[in-house]
Order: structure tokens, then C-alpha cells, then sequence
């Protein structure tokens, strides 16, 4: 009987085994880990049978040697997914420091390495070394988060879409949660206030309208039920225009009227006073502290420079019923996230995190520095592409970046970037950089591709260049 004859009636029967398919695929890929061909090639298997399981009427391939190749192919693609390393590491030639779809901020350097630290052996996580007994975790890094803000109490957990979850939760669970209609914001990732809140189990009062929101309508929402004053901050958009909101401070005072606790989501917040840069000066977090509400939370891998967290800091009674909640344990910081917070903290306190935190590094570098770095940079680029014999042009541009990772929405930074113009589009030519042994992430604008060394790490311009370079072959 014709084999084919058989494939063509039954396609399925021209599927290779695992055993088979494996061989093939370590023939084509030697050096293979020992468990990712077996790995893949069922994978594949699986992902061709359902190609031939098609609905009647969809196209099918049905030939022995189509089917074989077709399994191959994604045996292969499936075997260089698993192989490769994740998260890979890129360069950020964006020019946004703080760029959410690379992992917002990069760690200083003394803050991995405590990580690493941590990670690699036993610490004293949950143990007080002059007792004996079971320490607090969170004692080092409280201490220091409240010496910095000038705080009564502190807490930090795993991020801060936790940080307000656990806030709300326990401080209002059960109750109403009042907060103006134009602060009901959704963020990167579909995280929305409303549903949060829902999560948290609080009911939520809109108070006001989108854009107009004053302090007589908080005032005549507050009822029995009224457990918290929100306020949440616009993380990645401004509103303009016929526009009126009620003041943390406002919402302070009538809090205080009433008897009732005030809330502030900061989302990015900074224990540095950045406003000598220009950046507003709602992001230094002991100026919101000032003003007296009962707590403010906000991101640790933002502004803030260190590791992803939710940082909580407020009055003692508040922070209280959060370290009761049960609901602390599940969301509490790891051992490596601590030790890269607690150096970050440490930093602040000595006055050396301009210098070693690579977010406020970039943030405070000068535009002459800035402009220089990228000059030096270009006239090396450009004589390689003379040497190299490629078609391309590179140019100086003066251009303005946001910080990015939903922070201080309408405040760009100053910055200097390279356009680079050659035969190929800009959308090919960045789809190259992409494909780079060290993938690379321009920006694209008028056609052209953009590149921004202000978040290039110095230890990368090496891996720029020649990236840059094979890209415009």
C-alpha cells in the first residue's frame, strides 16, 4: 500500500514519533540540554496535529515529507524558545529611564549584589541574633524608610497595586471608600482603581465628576458607612483645561472634621527632593507626609530607584491593622527584594544615591554631560561606518523624553538624541536592533530611527555600536 495513499486519508498517520522527532532535532541542533528535545518535539507534535484536526474545509497538510518538515520546523522553534535565557537583557536606547516593558528601574549595583548575597546563603531574614528568637523582617528597612520620610511607621510589600490592596483592605473592608471620579484611573497592565477596590473588598463612593471635583462633594458623601478619603494620583495623563480637584490637603482637614482616615496612591513617589531638576515637588513623598494624611503609598522600582515594592508610610495605627492583616503574608517582600531595598534606603541616608542609584544617576545628569556622551559616541559610530562602507546617516537632535513608568505624567526631561537614517525603513531597521545578540530598543519618530543614550548603561555602548552596525548591513 502507497504510504501516502494512507497520510492522505488519515494525515495524522505521517506524524513522527517523540523518540524520532527527538533524533532528528538533535542531528539539526547539537549541544542541546539533555531534557529540551524530547521537550520540544512533543510539543511540536502537538501543535502539528492540531494544525491537521482543522475544521472541514481548512486547508490541511497532508503530504509525509510536508508533514515531517512541518514538525521539524517546529520542533526547532520550540527547542531555541526553551534554550534561551528569560528575561534576556537588553539596551534601552529609548531615552526613558524608567521604560515599564524593560523592567522600569535598573538596581544599583551594591543592591544586586546584596541580593546575591542574600540569595546564595542563610540570613538572619526572621531572626534576632542578641535573643535568639524570631525576628521581624521588615525592622531594618522600616527603620530606615522612616528616618527618611520622617514617617511614625512604615511597611513595605511586593508592589504597590498591593500596598493599596492591603491598605484598603484593612482599614476599610466592608465600608464605603469615597474617591473623586477623575481619579479612578486605569494603569499599564489593566489595573484599575474600581476593581482594587472591589478586590479589597470596600465599596466605592464616586465623588465629583471626570473633571471637576470639589471639597462640598466629598462633604456631601460622607455618611456612616465613610471608612476612607482616597486620593489617587494620575500616574500617565494629565487633565487640562476647565478642570478643578480637591487637594490632599483639603481632604486632610475634612478628614479630621469627620473623623475619617486619608489615603494617598502616590504611584511614584521619591524619599529625595528632586525639585532643583524641575520635577513637581507632589513626588517627594515627607512633603506629602506633611500635609497629614494617615497614609502614602507608592512603587519602589520608580522614582524611587530600587527594587519592584510597595512602600507604605503613615501613622502608627494605620500601618498596625496592615501588619495584622493576614492578608501581609501573602504579599510580603522576599529576602533578595529586602536587601536590595534595604541598601537602596542606605544610600539615601548617606547621600551617595545620586551617584549609585542608576535611575537618579540618569535623572540628574547635566544636559552638557549628556550632550557630550552622545557626540563622543556618534563620531566613533560614524568613522566605523565610514571604515565599514555602509549607507547611513547619523545626526545630532535636541529632543525632550518623558521619565516614564507612569511617573510625573507632563514633565519631559531635556535630552540629546542620534537619528539614523539609511537604505532600510525605520520600522526595518528597529526590527533589526530588536534581533541583536544584545536586543536593542530605539525609539522611532518621523521616520527615522532615534537613539537615546541617556538610559544606556556606559558598560553597553560596546554592544550599541556593534548592533547598530550589523543592523545597517
Amino acid at each position: 500500500m502507497d504510504l501516502n495513499e494512507n497520510v492522505n486519508s488519515d494525515p495524522r498517520r505521517a506524524l513522527p514519533s517523540v523518540t524520532r522527532l527527538a533524533t532528528d532535532l538533535s542531528e539539526n541542533m547539537p549541544h542541546l540540554p539533555s531534557w529540551i528535545p524530547a521537550t520540544a518535539a512533543q510539543l511540536a507534535i502537538e501543535a502539528v496535529r492540531s494544525e491537521i484536526e482543522l475544521p472541514p474545509g481548512a486547508p490541511k497538510k497532508g503530504d509525509l515529507s510536508v508533514i515531517k518538515a512541518r514538525c521539524l520546523e517546529l520542533a526547532m522553534d520550540s527547542a531555541t524558545r526553551l534554550k534561551a535565557d528569560w528575561p534576556r537583557k537588553v539596551i534601552n536606547a529609548t531615552g526613558v529611564t524608567l521604560h515599564t516593558n524593560l523592567g522600569r528601574a535598573p538596581l544599583a549595583l551594591g543592591a544586586v549584589e546584596a541580593a546575591s548575597a542574600a540569595g546564595l546563603g542563610y540570613t538572619n531574614l526572621e531572626l534576632d541574633l542578641e535573643t535568639g528568637g524570631r525576628g521581624d523582617r521588615l525592622a531594618s528597612v522600616r527603620e530606615k524608610l522612616c528616618l527618611l520620610a520622617k514617617a511614625e511607621d512604615a511597611y513595605a510589600c511586593n508592589n504597590n497595586a498591593a500596598a493599596v490592596l492591603l491598605a484598603l483592605n484593612s482599614l476599610a473592608a466592608g465600608r464605603q471608600v469615597l474617591v473623586s471620579r477623575g481619579e479612578l484611573v486605569e494603569i499599564g497592565g489593566s489595573f484599575r482603581v474600581p476593581e482594587i477596590m472591589k478586590k479589597a473588598g470596600v465599596e466605592l463612593v464616586e465623588v465629583g465628576s471626570t473633571n471637576r471635583t470639589h471639597p462640598h462633594d466629598f462633604e456631601q458623601a460622607i455618611g456612616p458607612k465613610t471608612a476612607l478619603l482616597l486620593k489617587v494620583h494620575r500616574s500617565n495623563f494629565q487633565q487640562t483645561g476647565f478642570v478643578t480637584e480637591v487637594s490632599l490637603g483639603e481632604l486632610v482637614r475634612m478628614g479630621q472634621r469627620h473623623g475619617v482616615p486619608v489615603m494617598e496612591d502616590l504611584g511614584s513617589g521619591s524619599l529625595l527632593d528632586l525639585s532643583r531638576l524641575g520635577v513637581p515637588s507632589e513626588s517627594f513623598v515627607p512633603s506629602r507626609l506633611e500635609l497629614g494624611p494617615d497614609l502614602v503609598c507608592f512603587s519602589g522600582d520608580k522614582l524611587f530607584g530600587g527594587p519592584q515594592a510597595g512602600l507604605i508610610l503613615g501613622k502608627k495605627d494605620s500601618v498596625e491593622l496592615m501588619k495584622k492583616n493576614p492578608l501581609a503574608r501573602a504579599l510580603r517582600l522576599d529576602k533578595m527584594a529586602l536587601a536590595a531595598l534595604d541598601f537602596t534606603l542606605s544610600r539615601m541616608l548617606d547621600g551617595s544615591a545620586e551617584r549609585e542609584i542608576p535611575v537618579l544617576r540618569q535623572i540628574f545628569l547635566s544636559a552638557s554631560e549628556h550632550e557630550a556622551r552622545t557626540q563622543r559616541f556618534a563620531d566613533v559610530l560614524t568613522d566605523a561606518i565610514d571604515q565599514q562602507g555602509l549607507e547611513a546617516v547619523v545626526r545630532q537632535k535636541k529632543e525632550t523624553v518623558p521619565v516614564g513608568g507612569g511617573s510625573l505624567p507632563g514633565f519631559d526631561i531635556h535630552s540629546c538624541v542620534l537619528t539614523i537614517q539609511s537604505e532600510r525603513s525605520a520600522e526595518d531597521l528597529a526590527a533589526r536592533l530588536r534581533g541583536a545578540s544584545v536586543p536593542i530598543l530605539p525609539r522611532i519618530r518621523e521616520g527615522r530611527v532615534m537613539i537615546d543614550l541617556r538610559a544606556v548603561l556606559p558598560a553597553d555602548e560596546t554592544d550599541l555600536q556593534e548592533g547598530l552596525l550589523d543592523s545597517l548591513r
